[in-house]
């Protein structure tokens, strides 16, 4: 099986531990993600840009996409990955609702939160090229865990705003601590759930950059997050989705937000979905991309 498909079987950090029984649930199995990876693959674009005729997208595709430079900051962020794989520290991770399913802690290691929860370096670096290349003043993130995602954002842009979010007061301090010992200066750490800290940072922004939704993975509160952003974005705005295809609930809520009205392009690259606002796509255009 692709090594990609694999890490949508992953449970993320930033979910709440009484979340851990339903999302078993409502997740794709092994094969299900598999066979929709197969069809996704034979049905989307080479990923060469060859026929796009919009600029903008095979731009995207030439410049961004299949940027092979290997930049020195994908070392600096792999070494602190390296690290903390094989940190045997031990974090408690709160539970944030009430009534918990599960239990009201869930330890884990910091090499095991590295190993299960972090974006893999694939994605990490694309992140990192889509900020480099558009350079957006201002950068939120629903999801910190360590702050390995978070650092190829900063590295990519050192004097961006960048609102990071943690649900998990011990992750938090985690990566405020990695960030510390990177000398990375420009990241702000937002403790909380999303539901009740979101409204909160917004307001802080005078716009929203490029927003990365890696949070609760349903179909609600992935579609009220979206709309709770709408208000802060421009024409030059990007929000990226992770795991667009993780579960029928994340596939109907990619289905609403490629749908909005002031949504004018989307990419789905699969395992992340990208959302633009440009004025330029006097019509809705919908791109599946190999990656």
């Amino acid at each position: 099986m692709n090594r990609q498909t694999s890490l949508f079987l992953i449970f993320h950090c930033e979910a709440e531990p009484k979340q851990l029984i339903s999302y078993f649930q409502l997740m794709y199995s092994r094969w299900q993600l598999a066979f929709k990876y197969l069809r996704y693959y034979l049905s989307s674009s080479n990923g060469k840009g060859h026929g796009t005729h919009s600029p903008f997208i095979f731009h995207f595709i030439t410049k961004v996409l299949n940027d092979r430079k290997r930049y020195p900051e994908y070392d600096t962020v792999e070494d602190l990955r390296s690290r903390l794989l094989n940190d045997k520290t031990m974090l408690t991770i709160e539970d944030l609702g009430a009534g918990s399913a599960v239990s009201k802690t869930n330890q884990r290691t910091i090499g095991d939160i590295a190993k299960n929860s972090a974006k893999s370096g694939k994605i990490g670096q694309l992140l990192f090229r889509i900020v480099k290349e558009y350079q957006p003043p201002t950068i939120l993130e629903l999801g910190t865990s360590l702050g390995i995602t978070t650092s190829y954002l900063s590295l990519a842009k050192p004097g961006a705003q960048l609102i990071t979010m943690e649900g998990a007061h011990e992750v938090a301090e985690a990566a405020r601590k990695n960030f510390r010992d990177a000398g990375i200066k420009n990241v702000h750490v937002e403790e909380g759930n999303f539901d009740t800290t979101l409204t909160a940072v917004l307001g802080r922004l005078s716009s929203v950059g490029l927003a990365f939704i890696d949070g609760n993975h349903r179909r609600e509160p992935t579609e009220r997050y979206f709309l709770e952003l709408l208000p802060g974005i421009n024409n030059d705005s990007i929000l990226i989705f992770d795991d667009i295809h993780w579960s029928r609930e994340m596939e109907s809520a990619w289905a609403t937000i490629r749908a909005h009205p002031l949504v004018r392009c989307s990419i789905d690259l699969f395992f992340t979905g990208l959302v633009f606002f440009r004025q330029e796509f006097r019509e809705k255009q919908h791109f599946r991309i190999r990656f």
